[in-house]
């Protein structure tokens, strides 16, 4: 290993986390202000398309074994059932129900079904990206 690499490794390990960790204030911010599902899905995966350029793709597969053609799966089935239900109570579709709770640590807090659904957008879109950047990255 080349001291370039150690330091491209050691700086990308770093700014993960920070990508990371953006990702999910985005992503629970996103129902109040721009953000959600798909901005923070798309700041994930930029987060391991770094580690894949800093590291290899075999060594980001054995760190992160996922399939992500089923995480795009579960993604789409959350976030059409979590749309549907509004059928189930006889509400327009797309109605969201909300209400608050005192949770340990966070106190009074909302908590919204676009919650559920944000979360469905997440899963599709960095199973979707991450699928299209292995099938390029693999191709040789």
């Amino acid at each position: 290993m080349r001291t370039n690499d150690v330091m491209l490794q050691t700086a990308t390990k770093v700014v993960t986390f920070i990508i990371l960790m953006f990702s999910v204030h985005i992503f629970f911010t996103g129902h109040y202000t721009p953000g959600g599902g798909f901005v923070g899905g798309l700041l994930t995966t930029s987060a391991i398309v770094l580690l894949m350029l800093a590291f290899d793709i075999e060594t980001v597969k054995k760190i992160l074994p996922i399939n992500y053609l089923t995480m795009t799966a579960v993604g789409l089935l959350l976030a059409l059932a979590t749309a549907s239900a509004s059928i189930v109570f006889d509400v327009p579709f797309f109605t969201h129900a909300y209400d608050y709770f005192d949770l340990p640590l966070f106190g009074n807090t909302s908590l919204h079904s676009a919650l559920l659904f944000d979360t469905g957008v997440y899963l599709v879109v960095v199973g979707v990206t991450m699928t299209i950047i292995q099938t390029i990255g693999e191709d040789e």
